[in-house]
């Protein structure tokens, strides 16, 4: 597994996944409204006050390849490669966000298709999926990329919100790829 792919930017047409860093932060904070519903059920607090802390958590996440998201240069939102594990050939791609105006238009499965190209191009032999057993448009996302749902990890994490969550396991091998 070659991790050193991994760090780097990743581009198709009019989007492009740029190393998350300090740069991005207003453009991040645009994107991360108070009123968005997506609160509620996301792992790291985003909003408002909150935004700065939840923002350098995960910059300074050492087991985090975390992106920026753009698209036609401007930033809407954000993912990552988490738990990167080069001795089993793993990782799991999750900690997306997306703007509010971006969903539904079919950008994250781009971004994704992206990413899962760029790990499996790196060597990894499974890319897995943590979902919020109450987030139906990620599960539904996550399904249309062709993971298989391998179960639930009950009462798995406490959100920041203080809700414990119920965490749908996914994944995709690197033969069932269909990229």
């Amino acid at each position: 597994m070659e991790i050193d792919l991994l760090h780097r930017p990743m581009a198709d047409g009019d989007i492009a996944l740029e190393p998350l860093a300090d740069v991005h932060r207003e453009g991040l904070r645009a994107c991360c409204r108070d009123d968005d519903p997506v609160w509620s059920i996301y792992p790291v607090n985003l909003v408002g006050e909150g935004f700065d802390g939840g923002f350098a958590a995960v910059l300074g996440d050492a087991g985090r390849r975390a992106f920026a998201v753009l698209q036609a240069g401007r930033v809407v939102g954000m993912t990552a490669f988490l738990n990167l594990a080069p001795e089993r050939q793993t990782l799991e791609l999750g900690g997306t966000f997306m703007a509010p105006w971006v969903r539904g238009t079919g950008l994250n499965t781009r971004v994704k298709r992206l990413m899962l190209a760029r790990a499996f191009g790196a060597g990894v032999r499974r890319v897995e999926f943590r979902v919020d057993a109450r987030n139906g448009r990620s599960l539904r996302a996550v399904e249309k990329l062709g993971a298989v749902r391998e179960g639930v990890l009950r009462a798995e994490r406490v959100t920041w919100t203080g809700h414990l969550r119920d965490t749908v396991m996914f994944s995709i091998l690197s033969g069932e790829w269909r990229g």
